[in-house]
């Protein structure tokens, strides 16, 4: 099955990518879930359109993207969040969180998409989180959950 990536999709691809996966996983998974549309031959001014949407929002050079690295990895980011008196929290810090408070700390915007979290956050203390700036760069970014 021809599929048109309508968003990124860990493994598979980037949106406007063209891919060509198994008939199930694209009826039952893909196209529910809007991460896909069904290829046709009229969709290739569709990928043309989300390829320059894509390239617009994106970093586009290696050396602009480890700049932005370098100010990224400076300092530890702190991200306030309701906590017990264990300092276990209610709920979980979400990539979302990581993105508002990395904006708020100064640094350039950066997609909510693109922060990746490798265990859930769920209790107080320092964690380390990727955010993949380039499809070559990786930030490794100290993330500090306080109590807010």
């Amino acid at each position: 099955m021809k599929l048109i990536l309508t968003q990124e999709v860990t493994g598979l691809g980037e949106p406007g990518d063209v891919v060509d996966v198994k008939d199930g996983y694209g009826r039952n998974f893909l196209l529910p879930r809007r991460l896909a549309t069904p290829w046709t031959k009229g969709g290739e001014a569709q990928v043309t359109a989300i390829q320059r949407a894509r390239k617009a929002r994106e970093i586009a050079s290696i050396e602009e993207a480890q700049t932005v690295r370098a100010r990224l990895q400076e300092r530890p980011v702190q991200v306030q969040a309701k906590a017990g008196a264990s300092g276990r929290l209610f709920g979980a810090v979400t990539p979302a969180d990581v993105a508002q408070a990395l904006e708020a700390a100064g640094a350039p915007s950066v997609d909510r998409r693109k922060v990746v979290i490798g265990q859930p956050i769920k209790s107080l203390g320092s964690y380390s989180v990727a955010v993949r700036l380039h499809p070559e760069v990786t930030a490794s970014v100290d993330v500090e959950v306080v109590s807010g």
